[in-house]
């Protein structure tokens, strides 16, 4: 199996520590955030519902599912970047020798 040098593998592990954060940043904001200004949040309304109520009742959870999707985007890009990719994760698991 392929070494990978230790100031790469720190860097990997620091942007998906990065990214990571950054995603709980967002959900922390949408979940409790909204809560915390739930009184002047409470004149916009979203179909018909006050803000602060949408967000708790589906505004957070689409906001979840969003991160989810944008997270594995992300994570892949990450992988490409740094040379994980599909095919490799394959040859891996099934036992073969990589040649790079």
């Amino acid at each position: 199996m392929k070494k990978i040098d230790k100031a790469i593998a720190e860097k990997y592990f620091r942007i998906r520590t990065t990214a990571i954060i950054v995603y709980l940043l967002i959900w922390f904001i949408v979940s409790y955030g909204v809560v915390f200004f739930a009184q002047p949040l409470s004149g916009i309304t979203v179909m018909g519902m006050p803000f602060h109520y949408f967000m708790g009742a589906q505004g957070s959870v689409l906001t979840f599912i969003l991160l989810l999707f944008v997270n594995a985007i992300v994570n892949d890009k990450i992988d490409q970047r740094f040379g994980i990719d599909e095919k490799q994760n394959e040859l891996i698991s099934s036992g073969r020798h990589l040649d790079h």
